[in-house]
């Protein structure tokens, strides 16, 4: 199993404001993205790209 992933204070907070249905899965899909790109964690800045990139599907 994988690590857990480090999320900043400021990531979490957008996070939540994703509705808590869907929270868990958008949450996994950024952690995949993360590890694939080499981070551990996940900041407020690759949040955002992610979210844009979910938006481009």
């Amino acid at each position: 199993m994988s690590a857990a992933m480090n999320w900043s204070s400021d990531a979490e907070a957008s996070l939540k404001e994703i509705p808590f249905v869907v929270r868990p899965i958008i949450r996994r899909r950024i952690e995949s993205m993360a590890r694939e790109a080499g981070l551990d964690g996940v900041d407020l800045a690759f949040y955002e790209q992610a979210k844009e990139r979910f938006g481009r599907k």
